[in-house]
């Protein structure tokens, strides 16, 4: 962490000299550039360096299992469904949709009875770096400043487990609504779900469980042998499987090199003159970076920003969602979502904790005034299935602003146009290294699509 950390103050020192001397290529940096990179060096954004390459065992076992529904209890549904290569790391729904779903990507829909999951699937882009310590749009995995996570299991998780991203992949499977099932479940071929039998707070038995179908493959064992030579196959826990879908999701979904990466590294060419005037009100006038702070473009914090609610809603506020506040029990944190990180963020709409904005132009003209963009928000850009649970009326909409954060609470004087160069400014936030496709096949045999 001190290498990277003085490796940045390195990177922008020296986004200060370009900004005095010029672009190294024998002519004057232009005005724009000078101001912008001074900006950044201010804000000490610096490009991203890569992170060190995976064990390939590990890579090639996390591809299989994060494609392969045997993780879920009706054998209907894998990690991938929420977070597929060909949707931005997404799914491209405002809602995710789990279990006893039908279809894929923007077309999946529940099945019948079926709710929504609550949340907005997240993006996994970056997640490797050791600047996220929190995940899950509350903040409900992370990382102890003593060691070991918290997390909805309670009981410390099973030893061994890698990262936050680990420990993140430990949940869904568990999750009677994303991918264990309900009681009474048959899977796919008319089996009871034997995972949604176990209670839902017996996070132990439910990984020895989703274990116990995925040994029962012999390509399965033989894989993990060649992850965890030297453990035997008696020993092997969820959290095994769980590190090597962390180690893929790292190999597959880091990116380090967009337009603005190579900008950050010194080329002046790399971004247009409308994406650096939206860099400039990104980390000027807009003041979008009091939020979206330092290389991931996040301060890993929790903030009230005004954003719709919809949905099924969160335990026992459905259906409201108080985000951190159900986390925290704080009053004063009611509707507070973590800040996402922007990378790539033009491939991972739809926007916000609940998917409220459809387009990376709506999210951000939210912004210019939150209240009025909150009382005003039109629900037909929404799934017809989700316009009804809006939360619209007069005091739903004043429960939101009461803990509105201060940093959005007044109006932002921006044009048309600097709406338009912020948004080109995001998308030069993507790195345009195509994402790795789904594998052709997992142990299993089970379809990667229905």
């Amino acid at each position: 962490m001190a290498s990277r950390s003085l490796a940045r103050q390195l990177a922008c020192l020296s986004l200060i000299l370009a900004s005095a001397c010029g672009d190294g290529t024998g002519s004057d940096t232009s005005d724009l550039d000078r101001d912008l990179r001074r900006a950044l060096a201010e804000a000490e954004v610096g490009p991203l360096e890569p992170l060190p390459a995976q064990d390939p065992a590990l890579v090639q076992l996390g591809q299989v299992l994060m494609f392969d529904k045997l993780l879920s209890g009706n054998r209907d549904v894998s990690c991938a469904t929420c977070h597929h290569p060909a949707s931005g790391s997404g799914d491209a729904l405002s809602l995710a949709v789990g279990t006893g779903g039908a279809g894929s990507g923007a077309g999946r829909t529940p099945g019948a009875g079926r709710p929504f999951v609550s949340r907005n699937s997240p993006p996994v882009f970056n997640l490797g770096f050791a600047e996220f310590t929190a995940l899950f749009w509350d903040g409900r995995v992370a990382r102890r400043s003593g060691g070991g996570f918290d997390t909805p299991a309670g009981e410390p998780l099973p030893p061994g487990v890698a990262n936050p991203l680990a420990a993140q992949a430990m949940i869904p499977v568990a999750t009677p609504v994303e991918m264990r099932g309900q009681p009474g479940d048959l899977d796919r071929f008319g089996n009871v779900n034997e995972l949604a039998a176990l209670a839902d707070d017996d996070f132990p038995a439910i990984w020895h469980a989703i274990m116990d179908r995925v040994l029962a493959v012999q390509q399965y064992i033989a894989m993990f042998e060649a992850a965890y030579p030297g453990v035997p196959t008696s020993q092997l826990g969820f959290q095994h499987a769980a590190n090597a879908i962390a180690a893929f999701e790292i190999a597959a979904f880091t990116r380090t090199n967009s337009p603005f990466d190579r900008y950050l590294a010194g080329d002046d060419g790399a971004l247009s003159e409308e994406a650096k005037q939206g860099g400039l009100l990104f980390y000027g006038k807009a003041a979008c970076s009091s939020c979206h702070a330092g290389p991931h473009l996040t301060d890993q914090q929790f903030h009230n920003v005004g954003v719709p609610q919809l949905g099924p809603g969160m335990g026992t506020e459905a259906p409201e969602d108080f985000g951190r506040g159900s986390i925290t029990g704080a009053a004063g944190e009611r509707y507070q979502f973590r800040t996402p990180p922007l990378r790539n963020v033009e491939l991972t709409g739809p926007y916000m904790h609940d998917g409220a904005f459809t387009t990376l132009r709506a999210a951000v003209a939210h912004y210019l005034d939150v209240a009025a963009s909150l009382r005003s928000y039109d629900a037909s850009q929404l799934d017809p299935a989700l316009r009804g649970s809006l939360v619209s009326d007069a005091a739903g909409v004043d429960r939101i602003l009461a803990t509105l954060d201060t940093r959005v609470s007044g109006r932002l004087d921006l044009s048309a146009a600097d709406v338009d160069a912020i948004v080109e400014f995001l998308k030069s936030l993507t790195d345009p290294e195509p994402l790795a496709p789904a594998p052709a096949t997992v142990p299993s045999g089970l379809p990667l699509q229905d």
